[in-house]
């Protein structure tokens, strides 16, 4: 027997056929634009088989190795957070180099690598060459990504709980907002985008996140005590100003909003406000993301020195950059950057 809540629900839909026809156009159309959206955007890199996925990678011998990394300095507190909220397992070249880059500079502290698209409880990692690169640092850890584990104790988790989320045009770049402010109130240390490449050590940057310019906080990198109150603001600003359906809004908007409130500002500027500091952008975003191509094109020794002098890292502003081809080797500004930061993962890259 039908229940009778679905047999009301029939009456009403024969009753109201045009208004059932637009309800279930819309319903198709959103659906439509939200796999189109998800095509347009997804890493072309991680699509296919473009990098032989079955690919074993013996330790190189320019990667530390455990005993390096004892006698190095002591251990860091906190932990380094790199986060993939699809269901992706092929990482890319950049994806690795974040990862390296970060493992580098951080001998002393955990780089964890939390993938949705890993199964729990399962011990072994797909077979892919940035896998096979990545295991050969002792201080990575690549480890499957739970939400609902994740959201559980926070403002997020009715928030990821509503049966409706997925259908929201931007729910998967939403979704890795959600993430870094609950990893940071949570467990605190540093979280960052994988698509940054790491020159220099971050521990020394706490309760801290960068400006991309604009007077525009971003949030691709963060670095934060566990349970620091602005964050515990971030994530009720998340839930009590949530629109899934602006771009950015629950992201480097949010960051913004907090950040004023917080300091009580009109607009954002470098300084330090209540324990708080908002950088420069030099210190993480040198390149704003208008002039991403700057990425790609030749620069001088000298010029490499100036640009990064007093920066800790740089973000490649991936979802602009993706698409576009890199010599390897060339004099570029990117291809020096792989070559003095992630050499294992350039070593690759020469190779394929």
């Amino acid at each position: 027997r039908m229940p009778s809540c679905l047999l009301k629900l029939t009456r009403v839909v024969l009753s109201h056929k045009p208004w059932a026809l637009f309800i279930l156009l819309f319903i198709f159309v959103s659906f439509a634009y939200v796999k189109l959206y998800w095509d347009i955007w997804e890493d072309p890199k991680s699509r296919g088989h473009p990098y032989g996925l079955s690919a074993e990678i013996s330790c190189a011998h320019d990667v530390p190795s455990s005993l390096d990394i004892a006698g190095g300095p002591s251990p860091s507190p906190g932990n380094v957070f790199f986060v993939e909220t699809s269901e992706q397992t092929t990482p890319s070249y950049l994806f690795s180099c974040s990862v390296e880059s970060a493992a580098r500079t951080h001998p002393g502290s955990r780089v964890v690598v939390l993938m949705k698209g890993l199964a729990k409880g399962n011990t072994s990692l797909p077979k892919h060459w940035a896998f096979s690169l990545l295991s050969c640092f002792p201080n990575v850890e690549i480890q499957p990504l739970d939400l609902t584990e994740l959201f559980s104790g926070t403002p997020l988790k009715r928030w990821y709980l509503w049966p409706l989320r997925h259908w929201e045009p931007y729910f998967l770049p939403v979704l890795s907002d959600a993430c870094r402010i609950a990893l940071m109130w949570k467990f605190g240390g540093i979280y960052l985008d994988t698509d940054f490449i790491v020159l220099k050590n971050l521990q020394n940057l706490t309760n801290a996140l960068g400006i991309q310019g604009d007077e525009v906080l971003n949030g691709a990198f963060l670095s934060f005590k566990p349970k620091h109150e602005f964050m515990e603001l971030c994530m009720q600003d998340f839930v009590q100003n949530y629109n899934g359906w602006v771009w950015g809004h629950q992201g480097p908007e949010l960051l913004t909003r907090v950040f004023k409130k917080w300091c009580s500002l009109g607009t954002i500027k470098s300084m330090s406000c209540k324990g708080v500091s908002a950088l420069a952008p030099e210190a993480v975003y040198p390149i704003p993301w208008q002039d991403w191509k700057k990425l790609y094109e030749a620069v001088s020794a000298l010029e490499l020195h100036k640009l990064l002098k007093n920066t800790y890292a740089v973000h490649i502003w991936n979802k602009l950059s993706h698409g576009t081809k890199l010599e390897i080797p060339s004099q570029a500004l990117l291809a020096q950057l792989y070559s003095q930061f992630c050499p294992a993962t350039y070593a690759k890259m020469k190779q394929d």
